[in-house]
């Protein structure tokens, strides 16, 4: 990994409603509606982000079948192509739980469950 090793970030919960006064107000921000087109049952609200300074963003997010406490925040590992990563998983003990998939304009990812358990997610541009 040449670059800092964390791309995006999800926090998965219940109440989107809920969730968005808390963080907005606890953090002091405004949290945007962020849909993707290609799919219209996940729904998000991303936190404010400058491409250009420090750090890694990400998304407070509802979706069918993940639930909010527990495994509910949900790291991105970023790679130069999320395929390479993810072929890797199954040997290291891990099982793929999304193979790689087209995000729109924000690239491509894959969701994998490490050798605990935990759920964590790669992305790419390519």
């Amino acid at each position: 990994m040449a670059n800092n090793p964390v791309a995006w970030f999800e926090i998965y919960v219940d109440d989107l409603a809920r969730a968005k006064q808390f963080y907005e107000s606890v953090l002091s921000v405004n949290l945007d509606v962020l849909s993707d087109p290609n799919d219209t049952s996940i729904e998000m609200l991303s936190f404010p982000s400058d491409m250009e300074k420090y750090g890694a963003s990400g998304a407070l997010v509802k979706m069918e079948g993940f639930t909010s406490g527990g495994n509910s925040t949900l790291i991105y590992f970023s790679c130069e192509d999320c395929a390479v990563e993810e072929s890797r998983v199954e040997a290291a003990g891990g099982h793929i739980q999304k193979p790689k998939m087209p995000i729109g304009e924000y690239g491509f990812i894959s969701l994998a469950i490490d050798s605990e358990g935990n759920v964590f997610g790669l992305h790419s541009m390519k």
